[in-house]
């Protein structure tokens, strides 16, 4: 049974997507190292995605980020631009990401910045280590409280 988090099935959640502060402590690790830890991180809920949370940048570790190449549009959120990210002699590219002047209903996150689950070493919501949402496009965070069919594996992404 898990007592820190709320069973949530990924259909219940809201479309257009909804914002909210997540009160468990986030965490991102890379190459041995804490890259990124908060208590006042977002999540994003969207129907059939697995949450996407965002980190204040102050709460990011120095020097871990490097510009990357690439932008792209969230119909909800704006343009976003891409982070290499780098820590105890490992690199991963594009993986990370951020908006730097979000839509108005997520005005919140200008500056946060959101991790790809896959090519960390690992990531955390409270004690719970987290999978990558499946599929290589969407950066959603699998927890073990998570019901429903979540979207971004072959077959998924158009619905």
């Amino acid at each position: 049974m898990i007592s820190d988090l709320l069973q949530e099935n990924v259909q219940d959640y809201p479309r257009p997507p909804a914002l909210e502060a997540v009160t468990q402590v986030l965490r991102v690790v890379l190459g041995g190292m804490t890259i990124a830890e908060t208590r006042a991180g977002f999540r994003v809920l969207e129907t059939h995605h697995a949450p996407t949370y965002y980190f204040p940048p102050q709460d990011v570790a120095a020097g871990v980020l490097t510009a990357a190449q690439g932008t792209s549009y969230c119909e909800w959120k704006g343009a976003a631009r891409y982070w290499s990210v780098s820590a105890g002699g490992v690199r991963r590219q594009r993986a990370a990401w951020s908006y730097a002047r979000p839509s108005e209903d997520f005005a919140p996150l200008a500056g946060y910045l959101a991790f790809y689950a896959e090519p960390m070493e690992a990531c955390y919501v409270g004690r719970h280590k987290v999978l990558p949402q499946p599929g290589s496009f969407y950066g959603g965070w699998v927890t073990e409280n998570l019901r429903g069919e979540i979207k971004g594996a072959p077959g998924t992404e158009r619905w």
